[in-house]
């Protein structure tokens, strides 16, 4: 992938590849850039009740210079329990930032991206 290419870092791009792996075997989609830095995996489309809306992906991970951006579903109750056990990484509102794979347990960021994933099918059917 281009974007990974590009990357000054050998190790934020190990990092990205692997993420990369990770993303694509566990949702079955084709990785997307969003815009210039989001690579994303699935997509849904939503509309707020204020009328704003638009389309975003169902998961996603940018390889940002200070940390990796892990983008999920917010508003899953059950994200906080899977989270207690995924190692090192600070929490954003909608991110959950990590300085690289090493840090954090695969098996439960599998768990992470699957029960986004389904979380958001389920609360936007449409797709």
């Amino acid at each position: 992938m281009e974007f990974i290419e590009e990357m000054d870092s050998p190790k934020k791009r190990e990092d990205a590849y692997q993420l990369l792996d990770i993303f694509t075997e566990t949702t079955g989609y084709p990785a997307k850039m969003w815009g210039p830095s989001i690579i994303g995996f699935g997509s849904y489309h939503y509309e707020y009740e204020s009328g704003h809306e638009g389309d975003a992906p169902l998961v996603g991970f940018s390889p940002r210079k200070a940390k990796i951006s892990l983008y999920f579903a917010t508003g899953d109750t059950r994200r906080e329990a899977l989270l207690q056990d995924f190692g090192k990484h600070t929490a954003g509102k909608a991110c959950i930032y990590i300085n690289k794979v090493a840090d954090i347990r695969v098996d439960v960021l599998q768990k992470l991206i699957t029960q986004s994933v389904t979380f958001l099918q389920n609360k936007y059917p449409n797709e």
